[in-house]
């Protein structure tokens, strides 16, 4: 399938073809999580957008290197330059260190998202392990001419930024002639020349847990310094993907960018990338705003707006069959439309693993152009900007031939033997390798199944029907369906 890959990129606001700094190398930096609570369902599209984006440019043929932060100091209450640190508040009121905040929410963080199949990223940098990277990305903004001090903290000069020709506020679609304007009505009632201008590092008042020695003051850096610091030591100063949240893009993103030209003089990304939110009746789902589920609530079904518990692959699912940049509201009909979804496509999964090549017949030309035409179809989608609603809608289409095979209304060998292994390697391909679904029942649980199968299979023989529809019931019980075929007699996920 010789397609370009084409990436919606924000700061340009268009769609273009992909190509990497240095060709078949990847460099990606995505903003990870601040670790002072249990993830919610909001959370997972980043993590499952951005897992799908390495799945795939190391599917064909890219050596990535997946660099995602955790956040563990610097990110105040809401995003500002004053106030408490939201781990060192949690701290307070656990009556516990800060590190052991961020090392418990960590762990919870692995423990529930890595249930979503998500691979881990290549790096995983931590703040507090690069304050002296950020104290010297400071010092060279300094020096540069784009940061001044007061009484011990570091603030970012942005209207001598702005002045200097740089092009503030393009990533998030902001005027900074309005900003700056604004901005002048608040000037005297803080240090900062301007209301607009950022802190990359905040001397720390004595009841601030979270504190360091700098140059300036025992302090604490800024939330936009660390990503700043950590994407370029571990990238370089130019790399190819940046990817986050959309909400993301302003501030943080657009802090980001101009620290990193005002230090280093070079734009550092390529292609920016941004996920948009799951909401929850419209709005935003997030810890702010107090409207979140969280991921360990909707595998125990233990939230007042669940009405049953929902598996990992049904949510990744669930996150999969939008476009990345489309918004995703949920509910629980949503949850459960997704979970037949994904059985869908685990059955055909499941089927297609027992189906051979019977030998070629008549070729059925209308089997043979659905197999080769869906197959390219889900290469083109995802060479798309990554349109996993529509790679899905095409296995959709294969999981219909697949079933017929299964079913016995086919005989494989109606198509060519090359058409039916392409079926095959695009089906395990995409639902597996790069969408990243799997299978959730244990080895066990199928030996179990066997067996059940197996007593199924005699009472049927020997007419003892109580048995049959016991066993039927058992099985729905579990979510699961005794399919009675022409051939054979077998089990699937109910749909």
């Amino acid at each position: 399938m010789n397609q370009e890959l084409v990436i919606y990129n924000s700061l340009t606001g268009k769609k273009e073809v992909f190509k990497p700094i240095v060709e078949g190398k990847v460099g990606m930096y995505v903003c990870g999580p601040t670790v002072y609570g249990d993830p919610h369902l909001g959370n997972t599209r980043p993590v499952i957008t951005f897992d799908v984006v390495s799945r795939y440019l190391r599917h064909i043929g890219n050596e990535v290197t997946y660099v995602r932060n955790i956040t563990d100091v610097g990110h105040l209450e809401n995003d500002a330059d004053d106030g408490e640190d939201k781990i060192g508040k949690k701290a307070r009121e656990e009556k516990v260190e800060p590190i052991e905040i961020a090392r418990h929410y960590t762990a919870v963080y692995h423990d529930v998202t890595g249930k979503l199949n998500a691979l881990p990223p290549d790096i995983e940098p931590r703040a507090t392990d690069h304050i002296q990277e950020q104290i010297e990305m400071v010092q060279q903004i300094i020096k540069n001419g784009y940061a001044y001090e007061v009484n011990g903290s570091v603030y970012f000069d942005l209207e001598k930024y702005y002045k200097n020709g740089n092009d503030y506020g393009k990533l998030s679609g902001r005027v900074v002639e309005d900003m700056l304007a604004g901005s002048r009505e608040l000037d005297g009632q803080d240090e900062k020349r301007s209301a607009l201008d950022f802190a990359l590092w905040k001397k720390a008042s004595p009841s601030h847990i979270m504190r360091w020695p700098s140059p300036w003051s025992d302090g604490y850096p800024g939330w936009h310094l660390e990503c700043s610091a950590m994407s370029t030591k571990y990238l370089g100063k130019q790399f190819d993907i940046h990817g986050g949240g959309m909400d993301l893009k302003f501030p943080h993103h657009e802090a980001e960018i101009a620290q990193c030209k005002a230090c280093d003089h070079s734009t550092p990304v390529n292609y920016w990338m941004h996920n948009n939110m799951i909401t929850i009746n419209g709005q935003k789902m997030g810890k702010s705003l107090g409207n979140f589920i969280t991921l360990q609530q909707l595998y125990d079904g233990n939230h007042e707006l669940l009405e049953r518990a929902y598996a990992p692959m049904t949510i990744r699912f669930f996150v999969l069959q939008a476009h990345y940049r489309g918004t995703l509201d949920f509910s629980n009909e949503a949850l459960q439309a997704a979970q037949k979804g994904f059985n869908k496509l685990i059955n055909a999964y499941k089927a297609l693993q027992d189906l051979t090549y019977s030998g070629a017949e008549e070729v059925n030309q209308k089997q043979e152009t659905n197999i080769i035409n869906s197959s390219e179809a889900c290469y083109k989608a995802i060479n798309d900007d990554f349109n996993t609603a529509q790679v899905i809608a095409n296995l959709f289409n294969l999981s219909k031939t697949i079933n017929a095979f299964n079913n016995g209304n086919f005989n494989t060998g109606v198509v060519t033997e090359h058409t039916f292994n392409l079926l095959k390697e695009t089906f395990n391909t995409f639902v597996i390798t790069i969408l990243g679904l799997k299978e959730e029942m244990t080895t066990e649980e199928k030996v179990q199944i066997k067996k059940e199968l197996e007593k199924y299979s005699t009472a049927k023989e020997e007419k003892n029907y109580d048995v049959v529809d016991q066993l039927r019931a058992q099985f729905k019980e579990r979510g699961l369906v005794i399919r009675d075929m022409k051939h054979k007699i077998d089990w699937a996920y109910e749909e």
